[in-house]
């Protein structure tokens, strides 16, 4: 199905790409969909890799691609989320071609660099599961203020983020004992550079892409609360975003790897306009544990499940975009 495009897959923090070896499996033997794995330097084991390293790799996937002429999805998870929306920078299509359903692509145009310039592929859409909506110009520990969460902890030492509570149950709770013994064994060290460094370097690509988000009920990583605020918030600021949960761990593509396949296919249909086809039967009853977050004026339970938090998100996002309003007119008015 080559008029499909690439999906170049970035995993998080800790991880190797592998960790999306159930559902690439699926993408290829089920929908000859083409996949390309980012391995990220910053879990190589070098203290010394940063986010420009990390952000390197993913933009030589994204290049790879689109200067054959092919279009490419980017997926991103957790910490990947920062590395995936700045790679889109200069890969989207411009403005004036019409095909973007998004409020800001301008500067991107601007920005493309020498390598997309001549190329004939563009970055058509973004997929986020559990991850955040990069803002230009911070780093990943910026927005919680360079304060470590509760679940690791900065390795001065080493240079290393040093995970301190049980990672089987932080990442994969929702998992068969020896699966989770598997992908505990299969995490990497985390260089801490990546992490706190590298913000001159971010970029806010899901703004110049159409985007879906697929959020991870059981998160014990990143709260489903923060998740939904993150979704109301970017769509307040001018983002396209298609909003999908499943009732997993902060891993779905481990634990609900059908699922997720089936939300991505029909991401990639909404991205290019026509329907992912599957090779054979389809199984059946398996979307069934897909949760599309609305809050419905029949069911009071999702006004407080959906609609406060997207609400408190849409706030959020206004407040950001009327500080960005008015920091732009005060430099005016100094010039």
């Amino acid at each position: 199905m080559s008029d499909f495009p690439t999906l170049v897959f970035v995993p998080g923090a800790w991880h190797r790409p592998t960790c999306y070896s159930k559902v690439v499996r699926l993408l290829q033997e089920q929908y000859q969909l083409k996949c390309s794995l980012v391995t990220l330097p910053s879990t190589n084991g070098d203290p010394e890799a940063t986010f420009k390293d990390d952000l390197d790799a993913a933009r030589t996937a994204i290049s790879n691609e689109t200067t054959e002429g092919r279009n490419v999805v980017v997926i991103a998870h957790s910490y990947g989320g920062l590395v995936g929306n700045s790679a889109i920078k200069g890969f989207a299509r411009p403005r004036h071609d019409g095909a973007v359903n998004s409020a800001s692509t301008s500067l991107a145009a601007q920005t493309t660099d020498q390598a997309q310039s001549s190329a004939s592929g563009y970055v058509v859409g973004l997929i986020l599961v559990a991850s955040g909506f990069t803002f230009t110009g911070l780093s990943f520990m910026d927005p919680l203020l360079g304060i470590p969460p509760p679940a690791w902890k900065v390795n001065k030492e080493t240079g290393f983020a040093d995970i301190v509570v049980p990672p089987g149950e932080f990442f994969y709770h929702d998992l068969p004992e020896d699966e989770k013994e598997y992908w505990v064994s299969q995490l990497t060290p985390q260089s801490l550079k990546a992490l706190f460094e590298g913000g001159e370097y971010s970029y806010s690509g899901w703004k110049d892409v159409p985007a879906w988000y697929i959020g991870t009920v059981e998160d014990q990583g990143l709260p489903v609360v923060v998740q939904r605020m993150n979704v109301g918030m970017a769509r307040e600021m001018g983002g396209t975003v298609e909003h999908r949960e499943l009732q997993t761990s902060h891993s779905p593509f481990l634990s609900q790897p059908d699922e997720v396949v089936e939300i991505m296919v029909e991401a990639v249909g909404a991205f290019t306009g026509k329907p992912v086809e599957r090779a054979g039967d389809r199984a059946e009853g398996r979307g069934n544990r897909i949760i599309s977050p609305a809050a419905r004026l029949w069911q009071p339970l999702t006004w407080l499940r959906f609609g406060l938090p997207l609400f408190f998100g849409h706030i959020i996002g206004r407040g950001i975009v009327a500080f960005s309003w008015c920091r732009r007119l005060w430099r005016a008015g100094l010039r």
